[in-house]
């Protein structure tokens, strides 16, 4: 089968890393990103099952590790070659469920490994917090699309189990499925950073009366899925997740496609980056400190950091209010910040990965067959809100795998180009006569 396999090269991952400097974007034509023909991948067990890719996206954590900027955190989380590729809607081929339409949960926990008794995380439905992702009966990997065993989204066929596939409601369309995954990561977010306005403010005794501010900072992907899922919290669209109201989402773009989206999707006030202290302290009454521009006597109460680099880290940092939370959203490698502020003012700084049982207020959640009801999964809530917010319309155009170098190039530099989610359509394939990029339209037809 046809494959986009990353191996274990040293030198050109190193190669990658200079030409990412060099020439940003253009990473993956010396890295060790290759397609192959390999075999199909073995299914590990009977509640295994064969599944075809239909699309599938590439995250910013995709583009960390083609650029040679990932962290090295997760090389024993890995095993090689892998063939990368995490958000993920395809067809079960063979089986009971042959020809179902499903959307992949990538997270490879103790259930999928067959490690019994689970670790406490997936005791109690963290999944994405498992401790066992190196362990059991299949390789390590923290998730599909790292993990040499399972293959991942940017090939012809990979195999997952059955606690990962999550069938797709007719009325979402593929293209609005492949948002799924990164959906589900925001809203795990925005769960984390409502949780946080429970936290008082210094004197204040229950939390901020008059409502609370968030910031999202980074209009990508992550970011303005962010902004959906808060936005869909706050009217009602998804199950209540906190007390506190939350009054106002401040967004941070860069670039004026951002800005339009981020505005569409609910944010209250869109800035640019250079403007963000300014609004902060607008919106919350704070004062400016000497002489430092962004320097604040007080905050936003929470901000989600959806970059996740030196920068992103010291800017989120520096507008949020004493005992505020920094919710680290975007995946960090590694960062140089003075935490001074952070010690200073008692900011709590959140990490956020992946997704699993959401513990909210409200009562939510389905019913078993027996009759049950069973606590939500970020999932569900995922797929309610790509189709409430239409996410669809972040997908801006697909490529097949033999197009990979064009497609990860548009990718690094779909901000600037006014695109936001790029992804590989697998089972096309080009034809000799195309140059360029193939659109969502395009590739629709062919099918």
């Amino acid at each position: 089968m046809r494959a986009l396999s990353f191996g274990y090269e040293p030198a050109r991952y190193a190669m990658s890393r200079l030409a990412s400097i060099v020439a940003p974007g253009e990473a993956a034509r010396f890295g060790p990103l290759r397609l192959l023909d390999v075999e199909e991948p073995v299914l590990p067990g009977a509640r295994w099952h064969r599944v075809r890719p239909m699309l599938s996206g590439i995250c910013g954590s995709d583009l960390a590790l083609l650029e040679g900027n990932g962290s090295r955190w997760f090389e024993p989380l890995m095993s090689f070659p892998f063939i990368p590729g995490h958000e993920i809607v395809g067809v079960i081929s063979g089986g009971e469920r042959d020809g179902e339409r499903v959307v992949v949960e990538p997270v490879l926990h103790c259930a999928i490994r067959g490690i019994s008794p689970p670790c406490s995380p997936c005791q109690h439905g963290d999944t994405g917090n498992c401790e066992m992702v190196a362990f059991g009966d299949i390789e390590p990997g923290l998730q599909t699309g790292y993990c040499a065993a399972t293959g991942g989204g940017w090939c012809s066929e990979l195999v997952a189990h059955e606690l990962q596939l999550h069938p797709v409601a007719p009325a979402i369309s593929d293209e609005a499925a492949v948002l799924v995954e990164p959906a589900a990561c925001a809203i795990h977010a925005a769960i984390q950073a409502i949780s946080a306005l429970e936290v008082p403010s210094i004197g204040a005794v229950d939390g901020p009366s008059d409502g609370s501010t968030v910031v999202v900072l980074g209009a990508g992907t992550l970011g303005l899925a962010a902004i959906a899922a808060l936005s869909a919290f706050r009217e009602g669209a998804l199950p209540r997740a906190g007390d506190s109201e939350l009054k106002t989402i401040l967004a941070v773009a860069k670039h004026p496609g951002q800005r339009s989206l981020a505005s569409s999707l609910g944010a209250d006030l869109v800035v640019e980056p250079s403007q963000l202290a300014r609004a902060v302290r607008r919106l919350t009454g704070s004062l400016g400190i000497g002489k430092q521009a962004g320097r604040l006597s007080g905050g936003a109460d929470a901000v989600l950091d959806c970059v996740g680099n030196d920068a992103s880290v010291s800017q989120s940092i520096s507008v949020t209010r004493p005992r505020g939370t920094v919710v680290l959203v975007g995946m960090p490698g590694r960062v140089s910040v003075d935490l001074a502020p952070l010690w200073h003012r008692e900011i709590r700084l959140h990490g956020t990965y992946a997704y699993g049982i959401e513990r909210l207020p409200e009562p939510a959640g389905g019913i078993t067959q027996a009759g049950e009801k069973h606590p939500p999964h970020t999932f569900e809530f995922a797929q309610t809100l790509v189709a409430h917010a239409k996410l669809e319309r972040l997908l801006s155009a697909l490529y097949p795998l033999e197009r990979f170098e064009d497609a990860i190039t548009h990718a690094s530099n779909a901000g600037r180009r006014g695109s936001v989610k790029i992804a590989f359509a697998p089972q096309e394939r080009a034809r000799p006569h195309e140059a360029g990029t193939r659109t969502r339209r395009e590739v629709n037809s062919a099918r």
